[in-house]
């Protein structure tokens, strides 16, 4: 069996994967492609009558839960375009024999500009002036300055890090908690490495770089927001899941949280009456920390060559399972 007699699903949307000869490239290679008729993440049920006779997956965000993947005998691939795997079953694809990949790194520069860049426009006010000021009015409004304060990583992976070095320039102290680095490693990349509760103890500004496992999940929840000062700026360009929702509610109400930025949600889009975006003080983006022309192009062409490496017998670099 060649390539040209397989089938490969690529469901990130068209404009995750804007690189036109990504496209061409893979089309020339296999038989056939299929590509996602929405332009949203595909949820289990969407997914069920697409997965039934591919060989190859290129993944974005969407729902792959054991049900997806028990219905795609012939799959030998899940290459995710991009790095959070907490959507895919990995048990799952384990008991199935189907090899998982993703992207590390290729995001990295992406997300972390949008971190520093949020974490800017909470210390500045930039949105609520932007609107005042377009409205005819010409607000006074005090800002916070970065310079001398802390600033708080949760997550030291190659996002955190790059968090970190962009910082340099801003006169702050870093500290920062990573269960897989090292006090020696945070050191050399300008972060005073702490426990996770004294990271949320001494931060001015909280940034989240964390991934979503049992231990992470829901992780700032009522009995973390307590140990915050109060008046905190929190940046998370991670995943909703590492923070109760209600307990954000109830920080943003009490002032222990100043103001937030919030580049992903629980349920995306999250809908105008989402209650968090009720309140002034809080930036809503779109999950649009990877969407750079840089970042997209390197984690589609990651995926693709991992998809193609497993589908030609070869070992894939970015292995998960």
């Amino acid at each position: 069996m060649t390539l040209k007699d397989l089938r490969v699903l690529v469901t990130p949307t068209s404009y995750a994967m804007n690189d036109p000869s990504l496209r061409t490239e893979l089309e020339a290679l296999v038989g056939e492609v299929i590509y996602n008729p929405t332009e949203h993440p595909l949820t289990a049920k969407e997914l069920l009558p697409l997965v039934k006779d591919i060989d190859g997956w290129i993944a974005g965000l969407d729902e792959i839960s054991a049900e997806v993947i028990e219905a795609a005998p012939k799959l030998r691939v899940i290459a995710r375009y991009g790095v959070g795997l907490d959507k895919v079953d990995l048990e799952a694809a384990k008991r199935s024999g189907v090899v998982v990949t993703f992207t590390p790194g290729a995001n990295a520069v992406s997300v972390a500009e949008l971190s520093v860049g949020l974490m800017i426009a909470l210390a500045r006010k930039v949105v609520q002036g932007n609107r005042r000021t377009k409205l005819g009015e010409w607000p006074r409004q005090k800002g916070t300055a970065i310079s001398g304060k802390t600033v708080g990583l949760l997550g030291l992976g190659a996002i955190g890090r790059r968090v970190a070095q962009l910082l340099g320039g801003f006169e702050c102290h870093i500290v920062g908690y990573d269960p897989a680095v090292s006090v020696g490693q945070a050191a050399g990349f300008g972060v005073e490495w702490v426990e996770a509760d004294e990271v949320l103890r001494r931060a001015d500004f909280l940034s989240l770089h964390l991934p979503v496992v049992p231990a992470t999940e829901n992780m700032l929840n009522h009995e973390r927001f307590a140990l915050m000062k109060d008046g905190v700026y929190l940046i998370n360009t991670a995943r909703s899941e590492l923070i109760d929702e209600d307990a954000l509610i109830a920080a943003l109400r009490s002032g222990k949280v100043a103001a937030a930025a919030l580049d992903t949600f629980r349920r995306e889009p999250p809908g105008a009456d989402h209650p968090v975006l009720q309140f002034e003080q809080v930036i809503a983006t779109p999950h649009a920390g990877a969407h750079t022309d840089d970042s997209m192009n390197a984690m589609g062409r990651i995926a693709l060559n991992e998809c193609l490496a497993v589908l030609r017998g070869e070992e894939p670099h970015f292995r998960v399972v």
